[in-house]
């Protein structure tokens, strides 16, 4: 008989695909691609994302981001008085 589940110490440690069939979080069933992450074809140099330091092929036109929040207690601060990012 096969076995369905795996629980140890009350929590499901088996695999997944024992007990749950592969699907979207609406519950719908997903379609399963026999080539999973097929992409271009990556071996000529036109279709290759290369990058050499900040400059990169795929990049747009974006500009530097220079906007950001002024940190306190920066004292004699000589590389800049900016944050960027989420701040908590």
């Amino acid at each position: 008989m096969a076995k369905f589940s795996d629980k140890q110490m009350g929590k499901e440690v088996g695999n997944a695909a024992v007990y749950a069939e592969p699907h979207t979080m609406d519950g719908k069933a997903m379609k399963i691609s026999p080539t999973p992450g097929s992409m271009p074809n990556r071996s000529k140099a036109d279709t290759v994302n290369m990058s050499i330091g900040a400059i990169s092929k795929a990049a747009g036109d974006e500009q530097v981001k220079t906007t950001g929040i002024k940190m306190r207690g920066t004292g004699a601060a000589t590389k800049g008085l900016m944050s960027r990012g989420p701040m908590a």
